[in-house]
């Protein structure tokens, strides 16, 4: 991994790792070096283990943000064939924060949505770090209703810290332009799936998230707003950054447990980044594991089914009593 992108959790793991790089390029490779280094790869190996499988909230969100993580575009080419890309709201211009197209899924013609960040400052500057203005999520709709007009399923890909809040944004009707997205994808004639694949941060993740099944990987988060908002609404201090994340309930586990999400879908060792193949591999079996039986389902029955889904989430306060809310079967 590159010394620029190692998360402070990590350093250890790197440092290993680079003692280990350096004994195999400068030392002969004896029986004594060769045990040596089988002992400290053995090392490294529980290292990662012990590291990657205690995780905070806060680690999850570095992970989540990490920079070599996959992208929309990454599972696209990986998972999906025949991509044709769409662009355009017809209303102002075509936003680059979200892309979007044709595709085909094992032979089945698919619409997929999704965030696009970028992997360096000029691509971020173009594709605004991932976060939309309204014409993204008019674009998003349009694209949408273009899937149901043809009976296509969607297939969106959420990774955003946020709906992007400047000025211009807010005066081309940004919080109308999720709101109207949020209505029309609850009563939208087609099977709708979600992934969650980095951040799904507030109503600019859920501008593209109202599904059938919403999965989520491993190492992503998913939240009302991010750590450093909401600690510095509730103690006027982000740096308790880390409180704040392990307070608001953001990763895959815990939101599995609350059922705002229906699958976690498994990572390699040390994030999605360290192999792209093998977490692209574990997308595509997770998204046809679920879509395909909302293929099947009636269109009436899949409207009643999403409903239920966001009605019954989360937890309330019944008559004094915490009340869970049950999974829809």
């Amino acid at each position: 991994m590159a010394e620029e992108h190692i998360l402070e959790f990590e350093r250890p793991i790197y440092e290993l790792e680079h003692r280990i790089g350096e004994m195999k390029k400068h030392n002969k490779r004896g029986p004594k070096v060769h045990t040596d280094i089988e002992i400290l790869e053995k090392q490294l190996a529980e290292l990662k283990k012990k590291v990657y499988s205690e995780l905070s909230a806060w680690e999850k969100t570095a992970l989540a943000r990490h920079p070599h993580r996959p992208y929309t575009l990454d599972y696209v080419s990986a998972i999906f064939t025949d991509f044709i890309e769409l662009h355009g709201d017809r209303r102002f211009a075509d936003d680059p924060a979200i892309v979007g197209g044709f595709a085909c899924l094992d032979g089945m013609r698919t619409m997929i949505i999704g965030h696009q960040k970028g992997r360096d400052i000029k691509e971020n500057m173009r594709r605004n770090f991932g976060s939309a203005h309204p014409e993204g999520y008019r674009k998003a709709l349009r694209l949408m209703q273009l899937a149901e007009k043809f009976g296509l399923p969607v297939v969106t890909f959420v990774d955003t810290q946020g709906a992007y809040p400047g000025i211009g944004a807010e005066e081309r009707g940004q919080a109308e332009a999720i709101a109207f997205n949020l209505e029309k994808m609850s009563s939208l004639r087609t099977p709708i799936l979600t992934v969650i694949i980095g951040e799904g941060g507030s109503g600019g993740a859920l501008g593209i998230a109202v599904a059938d099944a919403v999965l989520m990987l491993e190492n992503s988060i998913y939240s009302v707003i991010s750590p450093e908002g909401c600690a510095s609404i509730l103690w006027k201090d982000s740096s308790k950054a880390a409180q704040a994340a392990e307070a608001m309930s953001i990763t895959a586990d815990k939101l599995f447990r609350l059922g705002v999400i229906d699958s976690i879908i498994k990572e390699p060792l040390g994030g999605a980044h360290r192999d792209v193949p093998f977490t692209a591999v574990n997308v595509k079996n997770e998204i046809l594991k679920f879509l395909n039986p909302l293929l099947g389902r009636p269109v009436e029955q899949l409207l009643r089914d999403r409903y239920h889904k966001f009605r019954v989430m989360g937890e309330f306060i019944e008559n004094g009593k915490v009340v869970t809310s049950k999974r829809p079967s």
